[in-house]
């Protein structure tokens, strides 16, 4: 999997955790990933639940399986603009 990084816009279901099963399903906007240590192939996430308009609603800390998170679409990355 690559890594997750403050911004990627995450899906956390079922193969995350039976807790997200069916109707609990979210998607969260990652704000950070703990670097402390857990069970392997688990993580604790940080960020923030969205509704169907994409608006923030409730900012979560959630321990999963890292293996069954799906990124639905990444941080846009920085780059240095570059002038002539």
């Amino acid at each position: 999997m690559t890594e997750l990084k403050p911004g990627d816009l995450l899906l956390i279901g079922a193969a995350c955790s039976v807790q997200f099963s069916g109707d609990r399903e979210l998607r969260l906007r990652l704000v950070s990933v703990d670097a402390r240590p857990t069970y392997h192939g688990w993580v604790w996430l940080t960020g923030y639940v969205l509704d169907a308009k994409g608006l923030a609603v409730d900012k979560r800390e959630l321990y999963v399986r890292r293996a069954g998170l799906r990124v639905l679409r990444a941080a846009p990355t920085r780059g240095r603009s570059v002038r002539a």
